[in-house]
């Protein structure tokens, strides 16, 4: 977190008084040198990784227990007498399901796990690799799908890695599992920075965890939460945006999730560019289990068990506080002066399954976080050198965001369940920002704003399995949007205040889709569905079709076509941005804004190699119009807004365009036998037009994004028989290499006049940063006693210590530009604990 900064940057355009854009920048090493406390512990954390791998090694009965629960993947039906087994045993170790589908394995030897699952009728599945820890049970819920050509016998084959948890997904999805966001260096345990490996998929920059989607803007991106869409789930985030520094979402509480990338299914609505589908795991139902944890992102604390075992009903929750304001707290000083940050979350989840009346699930997520910029307050025999000074602002920043839910899962008979999920979410912003001036240090007032969305929202939807052949689902989602925006500017010209947006009012958004599976073979299956919403503060409206198929050309390859129309409302200040006239009046000339709008096509081509290799390809083409540009003639698009953007003329229409197209590329070996690899290639186009005609690249094509991840784990071997541990090491790398970030270049002449950075409006986005380079390791310790886990990591991002570059910026002090660049390198550790 060290190297953060939040500015107030002008955008392309001034003609609008001010844009308000917090970034959080990272300097390298020339702005903030690595410090001597982290050296210092740095130096303590690997000695003590030496002593403990050379001291007494791991143990040969050290064991856990396997527990599950087997359902049908399209009714949800418990599937009782399904056999479970636990692959590589000699001899064969395993069970079958009760009547209500449970399974337990017992005093299994921790380590690398593989569970096959077969049930008559039903494709055997097979999930491999799995990881038993001594200090926590492992949890597997299987979902099993019904063959369309039935067999007397049962055939064994290896289930298709990397398949989407969502059914009517053919291409352009990826489900992934929490341990690669643990596990993949770089990623700081961050769902987002994870998926950044993935192809098709860059972020903005080091500090945020913002991602764009084949060349699209990040605010396109949709987040869902167990079955509901959810504001912005990061902190330091702002009403609107998508991503921030630190993620909510901790990857201790989540289950496998799906990503995707385009041509979405019907049921996710109201999203451009892709959806972040990711559901929480439900808390152990028949034992109590304790986590701590210390890092990067926080302390943190967690617990989960049941809350009765009759009826295997359990909790789950995780308290996360900021490391750094842990140790501002007891006077430990990194050198950021009043920039720290502070944060704290809280995610639970609390389930209860019943036999009668459905399957009841309750779950949260809150956070809170603040950070303070002050220039009043800056160190001033470091003026010029100190990355904490920028742009003579004093500025505080704080946000908050919850969301609540609850949802019914009722199996109505053996092939039809419905699923009702109720609940409200809350997102609060408040930006204050004064003016410092340069010879008396005083501040003055010269910006505010509180803006609060507050929504209520209800979902529900029926699925209907007619047949092995034919799956339906139909459902409606309705959100409530309240909202309380009000900012206001100091323009000098007029000497006073002058407001922006005022405005403390709601509306709706309703959302109705309708999803067919229809399966004419195993081997060829078709996905149509149809997707509507309107938004009721104007009444505008989007009917979407979307369709997919995906063809088993053999047991090892498949082709994937997809295509959908995907439509976004804009940000709800955009609406309500309000113009002042001579007669102190206002009005709203964007308040009829239709949805921005965009056909996907994509088609895609897999092959396994074998069980563990897998190659992908896929290319796409997405069409984008109703797109905001001005009324007036200008090169400004919405298409080039990262979700902390701010600015927006005064007034728009929805007259602009653009298009991406690309070609992505995937090359990996799933985890075996402790080693797994990743390969991507991404090569593509973004361009836009403004209300003035002219094609343009957009701030986000950098052309081409490569990464190459490695890992590999060992067992240390044992030196003595009946140990009290077992010990393993993990060492993961990550190699980055992307086209540089477009920039507006200075307008050299202007800035001086002004004595700010300002833009040369007449070519925007025109040039690109030379090339990005970044090198990530991580090196992990786990020690399994009888009892507990401990683990420890070291990541060192950014090891070569390149300096990419993030911006330009000039210097009103020594009339030059400067560059401004991004994460320089970055040790951090982590010690988690699990009992």
């Amino acid at each position: 977190m060290e190297g953060w900064k939040i500015g107030i940057v002008k955008r392309d355009f001034p003609e609008t008084p001010i844009s308000i854009t917090p970034i959080f920048h990272s300097s390298n090493s020339p702005f903030i040198p690595l410090k001597p406390l982290i050296m210092k512990k740095l130096k303590v954390f690997l000695i003590s990784l030496i002593i403990i791998i050379a001291s007494n090694i791991n143990a040969q009965n050290i064991t856990q227990s396997i527990r599950g629960q087997v359902i049908e993947k399209q009714t949800l039906i418990s599937l009782p007498g399904a056999t479970v087994i636990l692959l590589g045993t000699d001899p064969v170790v395993g069970t079958t399901t009760n009547n209500d589908g449970y399974f337990v394995l017992k005093n299994i030897p921790v380590g690398r796990v593989s569970l096959q699952v077969r049930y008559i009728g039903y494709h055997t599945a097979t999930i491999n690799n799995l990881n038993l820890m001594s200090g926590k049970e492992l949890v597997v819920n299987v979902e099993m799908e019904e063959k369309v050509q039935k067999m007397e016998e049962v055939v064994v084959t290896a289930s298709r890695k990397g398949e989407t948890i969502n059914q009517m997904s053919s291409v352009s999805a990826r489900t992934f599992s929490v341990e690669e966001s643990q596990r993949f260096a770089g990623a700081r345990n961050d769902v987002s920075r994870m998926a950044a490996n993935y192809a098709g998929v860059s972020t903005s920059n080091d500090a945020l965890n913002d991602i764009v989607i084949r060349g699209n803007s990040p605010s396109g991106l949709l987040w869902r939460l167990d079955g509901v869409d959810i504001p912005n789930p990061n902190h330091f985030g702002q009403l609107g945006a998508t991503g921030g520094p630190v993620s909510m979402l901790n990857n201790n509480v989540l289950s496998n999730s799906d990503f995707m990338t385009g041509a979405f299914p019907a049921e996710y609505g109201n999203a451009l560019s892709g959806v972040f589908d990711l559901r929480m795991r439900d808390g152990n139902y028949d034992k109590h289990e304790f986590l701590g944890q210390i890092g990067f992102n926080g302390f943190e604390l967690g617990a989960e068990g049941p809350i009765s075992k009759k009826n295997n009903s359990s909790y789950l929750i995780n308290y996360r506080y900021s490391t750094l304001g842990v140790m501002k707290a007891i006077g430990i000083d990194f050198g950021t002066g009043t920039a720290l940050p502070n944060y704290q979350d809280l995610t639970f989840k609390l389930n209860f399954p019943t036999k009668k009346i459905g399957k009841i699930s309750v779950f949260g997520l809150a956070g809170i976080s603040d950070i303070n910029f002050l220039f009043s307050e800056r160190d001033t025999t470091q003026d010029g050198k100190d990355f904490y000074t920028y742009d003579n602002r004093d500025i505080l920043s704080k946000s908050k965001m919850g969301v609540i839910g609850a949802s019914h899962t009722l199996i109505l008979n053996s092939t039809t369940y419905s699923k009702l999920i109720v609940g409200a979410s809350v997102m609060f912003n408040e930006n204050v920002v004064d003016s410092v001036s340069t010879e008396t240090n005083i501040p003055r007032p010269y910006y505010h704003n509180t803006f609060t969305d507050s929504r209520f929202f209800g979902n529900f939807y029926i699925n209907k399995k007619i047949n092995s052949q034919n799956n339906f689902r139909i459902g409606v989602n309705v959100n409530r949007i309240g909202m309380n925006l009000i900012d206001s500017v100091y323009e000098a010209s007029k000497d006073r205040f002058v407001t922006g947006v005022d405005i403390n009012d709601f509306t709706y958004l309703y959302e109705t889709y309708i999803q067919w599976q229809y399966k004419l073979t195993d081997n060829l299956i078709f996905n149509p569905g149809i997707h509507y919403q309107q938004l009721a503060l104007n009444n505008n409206n989007s009917l979407e079709p979307r369709f997919g198929i995906k063809w088993n050309l053999s047991k090892t390859q498949s082709l994937g076509f997809a295509y959908g129309l995907h439509s976004i409302s804009q940000p709800l200040s955009v609406y309500f941005n309000q113009i002042e006239l001579p007669d102190l009046d206002y009005f709203l000339p964007n308040k009829n804004l239709d949805f921005t709008k965009s056909n996907h096509f994509v088609l895609g081509y897999d092959i396994f190699f074998d069980k563990n290799l897998k190659f992908k390809t896929e290319v796409y083409y997405q069409d984008i119009f109703h797109a905001l540009v001005e009324q007036k003639e200008s090169a400004y698009s919405s298409l080039n807004n990262n979700s902390f953007t701010r600015f927006s003329p005064d007034s728009l229409q929805n007259t602009g365009t653009g298009y991406n197209y690309g070609l992505e590329l995937t090359f990996e070996r799933f985890l075996d036998k402790g080693l797994y690899y990743l390969f991507t290639g991404s090569l593509y186009e973004s361009k836009y037009r403004g209300s003035d005609g002219v094609l343009r690249n957009t701030a986000f094509n950098g052309n081409y994004v490569f990464n190459a991840l490695a890992g590999k784990e060992f067992e240390l071997p044992s030196r003595k028989q009946n140990a009290k541990h077992k010990k393993f090491i993990t060492i993961d790398a990550k190699i980055t290499y992307a086209g540089g970030l477009r920039y507006t270049p200075i307008d050299v002449a202007k800035s001086m006049k002004n004595h700010q950075t300002e833009l040369d409006e007449t070519r925007p986005f025109s040039e690109q940063f030379d090339p990005y380079l970044r090198t990530d390791i991580r090196i992990s310790f786990r020690l399994d006693g009888k009892k507990a886990s401990q683990e420890f990591a070291f990541d060192i991002q950014n090891a070569t210590n390149h300096k990419n570059p993030y911006m330009m910026m000039f210097n009103s002090q020594t009339g030059k530009e400067e560059m401004i660049n991004q994460l320089g390198i970055f040790p951090m550790m982590q010690y988690r604990i699990v009992f």
